[in-house]
Order: C-alpha cells, then sequence, then structure tokens
C-alpha cells in the first residue's frame, strides 16, 4: 500500500519542501505509514518573509477585534465537526490511546471560544497621570511568532499556543515534532476554512537541527514560543534572545506528588494513576516522584502495584478504545526509559511491577507488542531514601510510565524531598487538611500545584514552571 504524503503549510496551500522528507512512523507496530515534506533553510526563509508582508499588509493584525474572534469561534466549529478524523490521526502518529485522545481533543474548542470571548471583552487601562493629558495602554501584536511543539500531545500543545497568538493578531508559523506533523498541517486548512487569510498561519515540518534553528535565529522572528526539553530550550533561548525576541519556554519536569497520611489512599491511588501513566508518562508534569507518608506506604504501594498490574492486562493496539495505554512514541525513548530503569534496578532499588520491555501477545486483543515500543507501568521503591535520590531516575526526566516511590515522616521532609530537583514544572498534594493544603503548596517550588487532583488545564489558568522548567507561562491573559 502506498504511503500517504503530506507537505507543509505556507500562504494557505499545501507547499512541498526541499529538505529530506520525514518518515512517520506507527510506534504500536513500527510501521512507516506516511511521509512529510520538510522545510530547509530557504524553505523557513521564505516562508517567515511570507508571513512578515502579511503581518504588515494589516489583513489580520489590523482586521477589527470582532472579525479574529468570529474566525476563532468558527475553528471551534470546524474543530468539532472533524474530530473523528483528527483524532484517528493523532492517536497513529504519536501511539496515545484512543480512550485518551477521545477526552482530550474535543476540550481544545476551549482554547478558541476562550480567546475570542476574551478579545470581544477586552478593556484598556486608562493611567492616572499629571496635568491634561489622557495616558492609556494598549495591546498591539508582536509580528510574525515562531512556536515549536512536542510529540506528546501534538495537537493540545499546539493549539494552546496558537490560539492566544493569533487573537492578538499575530502570524503563526508553527513547527510540530518531526515525529508527529501531521495533525498541525491539518489544523492549517481548518484554519483557513474558517476564514483565517492565506499567509497568518504556516507549518513547517523538520528536525531542530535544520529547520527550528534556522526558523528561531531567523531576523524578522519576534517571539519564540517552545514547549520541549530543558537542553533544547535553552539552547533556543540562547538564539532568540541574540536577535532579543520575546521568549516563552516550558520545558522538562519531575513531578512531585506527596501523599499526607491523613488522604483518602484511593483516591490518591486513582491520582498517582492518571497523573503518572496518562500519555504513558511522556507529560512534562508527569507524577514520576511520589512521596508517601510512612505510615501509609505499604498501603499505596499494594494499591498502586494492583493498579499498575490492571493497567499492563488492558493494554493493547491504541486504537482500540479498551486499551488503558499505548506505545512511547520511539525505539530511542523506549531505550532512555529502560537504561534509567535499569540502573536504578543495579543499585538495589526495589521494583514493584513492571521494569522490562513489553514483547508479548496483548490479552486484550492480540496486539504483538515487540513490533511496537510498549513498556509497561513501572514502580521502584527502597525503604532507604537516601540510596533511591542518589540515582539518575530519581532526578532526570525519564519521560515514560515509570514512578519512585519513597516515604517521609515529616510535613517538613515531605517538602525538602519534593524541592529536591533542578525542576519545578508540575506537583501536587493529597490531603484532607485544607490549611496543610495551602501551606505546602505555596513552600513547594513549582509553576503549578495541584491538590487533590492532578495533571488538570483551563485557558484561563497559566501554565509554566520555575528553575530549569521553564521562562514564562501560556494560558490566560498574559502580559
Amino acid at each position: 500500500m502506498a504511503m500517504e504524503t503530506y507537505k507543509m503549510w505556507v500562504g494557505g496551500e499545501e507547499v512541498e519542501g526541499q529538505a529530506e522528507q520525514l518518515s512517520i512512523e506507527d510506534p504500536s507496530t513500527g510501521e512507516l505509514f506516511a511521509t512529510c515534506h520538510a522545510a530547509s533553510p530557504e524553505d523557513v526563509d521564505s516562508a517567515v518573509r511570507k508571513a512578515h508582508t502579511t503581518f504588515k499588509s494589516g489583513v489580520w493584525s489590523k482586521a477589527p477585534r470582532h472579525v479574529r474572534a468570529d474566525t476563532l469561534e468558527r475553528a471551534a466549529d470546524l474543530l468539532t465537526k472533524n474530530l473523528p478524523r483528527l483524532i484517528e490521526l493523532e492517536v497513529r502518529q504519536s501511539g496515545r490511546a484512543i480512550r485518551e485522545m477521545n477526552a482530550q481533543v474535543p476540550t481544545l474548542t476551549k482554547w478558541f471560544k476562550y480567546y475570542a470571548s476574551l478579545i470581544r471583552t477586552e478593556e484598556r487601562s486608562v493611567m492616572p497621570t499629571m496635568g491634561k493629558l489622557h495616558n492609556w495602554i494598549d495591546r498591539v501584536p508582536l509580528g510574525v511568532v515562531a512556536q515549536i511543539t512536542p510529540f506528546n500531545h501534538p495537537m493540545l500543545i499546539a493549539v494552546k499556543k496558537i490560539a492566544p497568538a493569533l487573537a492578538a493578531g499575530n502570524c503563526v508559523i508553527l513547527k510540530p515534532s518531526e515525529l508527529t506533523p501531521l495533525t498541525s498541517i491539518e489544523l492549517g486548512k481548518l484554519l483557513k476554512e474558517a476564514g483565517l487569510p492565506n499567509g497568518v498561519f504556516t507549518v513547517l515540518p523538520g528536525d531542530g537541527a535544520n529547520t527550528g534553528k534556522a526558523l528561531v535565529s531567523h531576523p524578522l522572528i519576534k517571539k519564540v514560543d517552545v514547549t520541549g526539553g530543558t537542553p533544547a530550550g535553552r539552547a533556543i533561548g540562547a538564539i532568540a534572545g541574540g536577535n532579543l525576541a520575546h521568549f516563552t519556554a516550558e520545558l522538562g519536569g519531575k513531578a512531585p506528588l506527596i501523599v499526607f497520611e491523613d488522604a483518602s489512599i484511593d483516591a490518591a491511588v486513582n491520582g498517582i494513576a492518571f497523573g503518572s501513566f496518562i500519555a504513558s508518562g511522556q507529560t512534562c508534569v508527569a507524577a514520576t516522584r511520589i512521596i508517601v507518608h510512612k505510615n501509609i506506604t505499604n498501603k499505596v504501594l499494594g494499591a498502586l502495584r494492583k493498579k499498575a498490574e490492571s493497567i499492563e492486562r488492558r493494554m493493547g493496539s491504541p486504537s482500540n478504545p479498551d486499551s488503558m495505554m499505548g506505545p512511547l512514541i520511539s525505539a530511542k525513548q523506549l531505550e532512555n526509559v529502560r537504561a534509567l530503569v535499569d540502573e536504578a534496578l543495579e543499585s538495589g532499588v526495589w521494583l514493584y511491577g513492571g521494569g522490562k520491555r513489553m514483547t508479548d501477545t496483548s490479552l486484550l486483543d492480540g496486539t504483538d507488542f515487540s513490533k511496537g515500543y510498549y513498556y509497561p507501568p513501572t514502580i521502584l521503591a527502597d525503604s532507604d531514601k537516601h540510596k533511591i535520590v542518589d540515582t539518575r531516575i530519581w532526578r532526570e526526566e525519564a519521560f515514560g510510565p515509570v514512578i519512585v516511590v519513597v516515604e517521609f515522616d515529616t510535613e517538613e521532609e515531605a517538602l525538602k524531598l519534593a524541592n529536591d530537583s533542578e525542576f519545578g514544572l508540575g506537583a501536587a498534594i493529597w490531603t484532607q487538611d485544607l490549611a496543610q493544603a495551602y501551606r505546602v503548596s505555596e513552600a513547594i517550588e513549582a509553576g503549578i500545584c495541584w491538590v487533590n487532583t492532578h495533571h488538570r488545564n483551563d485557558p484561563s489558568s497559566p501554565w509554566g514552571g520555575i528553575k530549569s522548567s521553564g521562562v514564562g507561562s501560556e494560558n490566560g491573559v498574559g502580559k
């Protein structure tokens, strides 16, 4: 069967790229099912200049607010109408379980609708001043904005960035992950159908070393917004800084989740499983360091083991609505997870479940796990917390379905363990004590802290990290 070929999206139409085409793999089978044109540095330069010309024309940047709002709302409606095919494509290129995508992708309309309503109702501030002067603040678009998105939530993270940038009147150039570019290209077609003028939204697939570097270093790029790993974020930030471009980055994480003694164990375990194993653990806010009060550690570990075993028994094809968890994105990512877990086990850390690549056949639907990049929910623990906190799996982002459980005695010790990381993106607390929830959430070093839940996101709520987890935030009114 011939593979489908996707092209770049430039100037409101599909365009061939000059760089070597990307091969798109189904991570559940290892099968190459599509190819995608990629942008060369010359393609990038041409696309940026076209976007800049479009911006200067005022066709979008100076369009009335209600025109931009109407377009975003039509985009939300078209997204809803096209959900089945977009979800199917998202599942195939990312390996995410369709049950997760059926829950996630429909919520993306919230971002288009939120920013549409925001620009309809936003008021300008009139500032006090001396004398017979009238002094007010206005918001104006920056120009051409470069957005770099990862493989784990291709459409979600793209829409989170696109909606506010377009609402403000900017032109957007999106470089999706070279592993999962297809739904971003389809999104470009929907935005045109919604009435977005040609040249306002561009999709340039390609790798980071060539396409990405050429994009973020272009002198006509006025802002760079990236979601990805911390090393890449630092490199991109240095380039953007050289051009004095605005810069926002959501980078790596190693989220702590504290379970206090009075917490509901059933609720906490369900929350840990959701926060840790959704997207096969491939999220920046995945709950990976589980910090449990010593009096309930054995109960939590026992319940977690049963939960992990239940998920593993119900793993199968990502397109199966009954499958609980899909594969990792690639052979490279699978090897990274395997190496970190093996190293921890060699140091004497205890294994409470999982810990080995899946190569057998699914009990759910007969899927041959050996053909894909499947890794089961994995639980590591040790009574000697001093040993486990020295392992790489405690400190480095595995980006896989692996959690490390340590116990604590006092609230002070729990906070010390929670803050024992270079990262500071997400965190969670499980407690029935309201005063404790406020006290601990204020002391945790993270940009986002949930109480008795995890991994919740809304367009109105700022989303971003501190320390090595990034610069600035997404969502909300912004600056």
